[in-house]
């Protein structure tokens, strides 16, 4: 009898560990206090919750070194979690695919994926890196293209040559670099915009503030200020609005990012044009490592790295709508809908392919 008792407690020791939720620990690149990145967790905190995940987010603060340390405690400690999920920010993405080589803790890469140099490195020396499980990364070139256009229609069609100020983010944050390339790519369509100077604002608020002051008094004439994130056109717009030039009339500013300032100032027209909803891609890479987990194959199409179509414009009407849809724990979104769970073979996920309407 004791025997018996042994063996069926033996089989159902399996059974009880497949039975643990999936565990996610996410290295969140940006600061603690900064809204697209609390917002970017809050909204892989609503899928975990409704998916049945546990989730644990580290702060780097937007820097290199904390990142990478929080890496190693991760991967060397005593609890790993089943999958880590990481931002290639500042590059530090190689490196904690060395970190996490043989740890059995799965990879998954969001909104800044490898570069090209840094995959080639990796192909050539594979048995010094972990596999990458997948990557999401969002349509920031063509977010970067579409802002500039949606800015010149605005412009009266006899305007003359008009200067533009640039604000990247950080030279070596992938994400940044393709804004930079749509924007630079859209002004062969335009030839009658200048663009005046690039400057690297490193998504801050304050230092856009500072450069922009000085960029005023060297190009007096701008009329349309192109910034990679909502933190630095803040921060361009107060050094115009303190040089008495008013957003949406005597200057055009556009960014990225649906924080609740930037919805706002779309709705009152301080933001000439918006792109938005790359928040929800920690969600969405949520929804496959839960199927993975289950033992579903998340990479159905043959494809690891996926661009999704998450950034799409945002007029007076959609920034309405969103800000209600922020006042929900959840988003308003059904995260199970998107779950391969139940679903037939060739089942792909749509939010892979085409954007969702939120």
């Amino acid at each position: 009898m004791l025997k018996a008792l042994c063996q069926s407690l033996c089989l159902a020791l399996p059974l009880a560990a497949s039975a643990q939720p999936a565990s996610v620990v996410f290295l969140n690149p940006g600061l603690s206090t900064e809204a697209f990145w609390t917002s970017y967790t809050r909204f892989m905190q609503a899928a975990a919750n409704e998916l049945g995940m546990t989730l644990r987010v580290e702060y780097s603060e937007r820097r290199a070194d904390l990142a990478l340390t929080q890496a190693r405690a991760i991967l060397g400690g005593p609890q790993r979690p089943d999958y880590l999920v990481v931002v290639n920010e500042q590059y530090v993405a190689p490196e904690i695919m060395r970190l996490s080589r043989g740890s059995g803790v799965k990879l998954f890469l969001v909104n800044n994926g490898l570069t090209a140099s840094q995959a080639r490195s990796i192909e050539a020396q594979p048995d010094k890196y972990a596999e990458l499980l997948g990557t999401l990364t969002a349509n920031d070139e063509q977010a970067g293209f579409q802002m500039l256009h949606q800015m010149v229609a605005q412009l009266p069609r006899d305007s003359g040559p008009v200067d533009l100020l640039a604000f990247a983010g950080v030279k070596t944050t992938p994400a940044s670099q393709l804004r930079e390339e749509g924007m630079r790519r859209a002004l062969a369509d335009f030839p009658q915009v200048r663009l005046r100077q690039v400057v690297y604002g490193g998504w801050s608020r304050q230092r856009a503030y500072e450069q922009a002051q000085q960029l005023l008094e060297r190009y007096p004439a701008t009329r349309l200020v192109w910034s990679a994130n909502d933190e630095m056109a803040f921060g361009a717009m107060q050094a115009f609005e303190e040089a008495g030039r008013k957003p949406g009339r005597d200057v055009l500013f556009s960014a990225i990012n649906s924080s609740p300032e930037a919805l706002h100032a779309r709705i009152d027209g301080r933001l000439s044009a918006l792109m938005g909803g790359h928040f929800t891609l920690g969600g969405w890479a949520m929804v496959m490592l839960h199927d993975d987990a289950l033992g579903l194959a998340v990479n159905r199409d043959g494809v690891r790295e996926h661009r999704v179509p998450v950034l799409q414009p945002i007029d007076q009407a959609k920034a309405t709508h969103w800000l209600k849809l922020l006042e929900q724990p959840d988003y308003g979104i059904d995260f199970q809908h998107y779950s391969a769970e139940g679903r037939p073979p060739d089942y792909q996920y749509p939010f892979l392919t085409s954007p969702i309407n939120y």
